[in-house]
């Protein structure tokens, strides 16, 4: 009996669902998940070794802030990793064929990392804001004039649209 092509754990289902799926769209997502998520993982890595470094010796509430960090980063790099595991879950269990919900989660991936930085230009505080010119000038500028806190709003509805498209196309 041949041996069923199956995978293990996170870095599995990169390799198991690029090699699943025919669809081109979620290949390239494929690529690009991984280069985004080990970049946004080194990132916060290094970060919080800052983070560390400038608290240490200081009391114990400053625990909370480590922790939170890295709630942070989890929340900003899982739904980057999501449709990758959720496409890989599909073809483990055969649950459909067709390239319709590998493209659309793949979509919807590449939404959720041009919202995040969306969320970041939002988000940048004034005194680092710089002017911009061209025919993106005005856009900026008018992203820079929302309040900061709505820069958790691209991210947050690019998660809703990924789950909706996960329900719609299963």
């Amino acid at each position: 009996m041949a041996e069923e092509r199956t995978y293990s754990g996170l870095l599995g289902s990169f390799r198991y669902s690029f090699g699943a799926s025919d669809s081109p769209v979620y290949r390239g997502y494929v690529l690009v998940s991984a280069l985004v998520s080990l970049l946004l993982a080194l990132l916060f890595t290094l970060a919080l070794i800052g983070v560390i470094a400038a608290t240490l010796g200081a009391s114990e509430s400053i625990t909370f802030v480590r922790s939170f960090f890295l709630l942070v980063g989890m929340l900003v790099i899982a739904p980057i990793l999501a449709p990758v595991l959720l496409v890989a879950r599909r073809h483990r269990r055969r649950s459909g064929s067709g390239t319709a919900y590998d493209t659309a989660l793949a979509l919807g991936g590449f939404l959720f990392i041009g919202a995040l930085y969306l969320g970041l230009v939002i988000s940048v505080p004034p005194d680092l804001q710089e002017s911009t010119g061209g025919v993106l000038g005005a856009v900026v500028d008018a992203l820079y004039a929302l309040p900061s806190p709505l820069g958790v709003v691209p991210p947050l509805l690019a998660v809703a649209l990924i789950v909706a498209l996960h329900r719609r196309f299963r």
